[in-house]
Order: C-alpha cells, then sequence, then structure tokens
C-alpha cells in the first residue's frame, strides 16, 4: 500500500506542476496574458464548457469512490484498483485546472481564474494520504 500511496502522491504534486508553470510563465512576463481578450463568442463558449466541466467533475471525482461498481473494484483489487481509480480520480480534478488557469491568462476572465481556484480547493480533498489509501481499500465492516 505504501507503493501505492508514494505513486498517487508524486501524481498528485506533479499535477500541480503545470499550474505553477503557467502562473510562472505570465506573471513574469515570459508570455503575454490576455493575448485573446475581447469578449468574443469563442469566450463565452468557453466559459461555458468549462463551468459545465468543473460542475460536472467535481462530484463525480469527490463522489467516484462511494460508487457501488467502484467500491467493489477497490475491495477486490486492492492497490491495482486503487491505483487505477486513484490517477483517475485525480485527472478528473487536475485537467479542467490546468485548462483553466491557462484559460484565465489567455482571456484574463476572472470566471476561468475562480474555476480553476474552486479546483485547486478541491484537489486536497483527495489527497492520497496513506492512511486514506488504507481506508479506501477496507470494506466498512471490516473497518471497526
Amino acid at each position: 500500500m505504501k507503493k501505492v500511496s508514494k505513486i498517487l502522491k508524486i501524481v498528485f504534486w506533479s499535477e500541480l506542476l503545470p499550474v505553477v508553470t503557467i502562473i510562472i510563465l505570465f506573471e513574469c512576463g515570459i508570455l503575454d496574458p490576455g493575448i485573446l481578450k475581447g469578449g468574443s463568442t469563442g469566450e463565452f463558449i468557453l466559459l461555458t464548457i468549462m463551468e459545465l466541466a468543473t460542475l460536472g467533475v467535481i462530484p463525480l471525482a469527490l463522489y467516484l469512490f462511494k460508487i457501488k461498481r467502484v467500491r467493489n473494484d477497490l475491495y477486490d483489487r486492492k492497490e491495482k484498483a486503487l491505483q487505477q481509480w486513484g490517477l483517475l480520480r485525480m485527472d478528473l480534478l487536475s485537467v479542467p485546472m490546468i485548462i483553466n488557469t491557462l484559460l484565465y491568462y489567455l482571456f484574463m476572465n476572472v470566471s476561468f481564474g475562480y474555476l480553476a481556484i474552486i479546483l485547486f480547493i478541491c484537489v486536497f480533498f483527495i489527497y492520497p494520504s496513506e492512511g486514506r489509501c488504507i481506508d479506501e481499500v477496507t470494506p466498512e465492516e471490516d473497518q471497526k
């Protein structure tokens, strides 16, 4: 279990790295922020898509291990299933967070920034500590 927890922690922190890189590149002036600024229809469509995606992935990622099929898979295959589903769970939150961060700097639209911040906060609710990993692969009746 320690190995899986360590892998998930490495992935957890490495998925935050692109966000930090994007922020540094734009804030230091290496890339020009707001190059797509202008209130276009494309911006509205992207914002709508990202709002819906963000609102969809947050409950799914936070509730994923409560879904019966996933929970049974975690109980049956333990470490392999935890690694598979844990990576999916982190990707569900990290990919939209990276996209929202990039779109914020491209359009300088604070709505994208707020969506990225919300996803950033949610990521810490699924931090793969070793205790959490053990709890997630142990049936509830065995935990008592």
